[in-house]
């Protein structure tokens, strides 16, 4: 099996590097595609569909609050996407509303997930989605 790679949208550099280095502590070598905003999230998407051998993530993680395009209006758009709906959203942001979270689920996010505020939280809530998406949670072949 090839080597997953996962899709990370997110704007802020420092969380970008938090990240990263949290896929580090738990000795993952997934390859972490990051984009910056949600227009550089949109061309890539669209440039997955456009060439076929970009392989698709095995999951975004999906920052709300980005600018260009936030990630509302990109998650509603891949889940009226054909070709895009399939890959898991998890909304991954410091948003914390009852109000938000039902209209991210309403607009097809697989999970929603609260930020957390300590590295060592980050390290093991990384360590859950990432062991839940890619080793518990069966998914479709995307071909089909």
């Amino acid at each position: 099996m090839a080597q997953h790679y996962i899709l990370i949208a997110e704007d802020d550099e420092d969380d970008r590097f938090l990240l990263q280095t949290a896929f580090e502590e738990n000795g993952f070598t997934d390859e972490l595609v990051f984009v910056k905003d949600g227009l550089e999230l949109t061309n890539y998407l669209e440039k997955i569909k456009i060439e076929p051998a970009e392989t698709v993530p095995v999951f975004i993680l999906l920052d709300l609050n980005m600018p260009k395009k936030d990630g509302r209006e990109v998650l509603k758009e891949m889940k009226q996407d054909i070709d895009l709906k399939k890959i898991p959203v998890i909304v991954f942001t410091t948003t914390k509303n009852e109000f938000e979270i039902k209209r991210c689920y309403e607009l097809g996010a697989n999970t929603y997930v609260v930020k957390p505020v300590s590295f060592d939280s980050l390290v093991r809530v990384i360590r859950e989605i990432r062991m839940y998406w890619i080793n518990t949670a069966t998914s479709l072949d995307i071909d089909n």
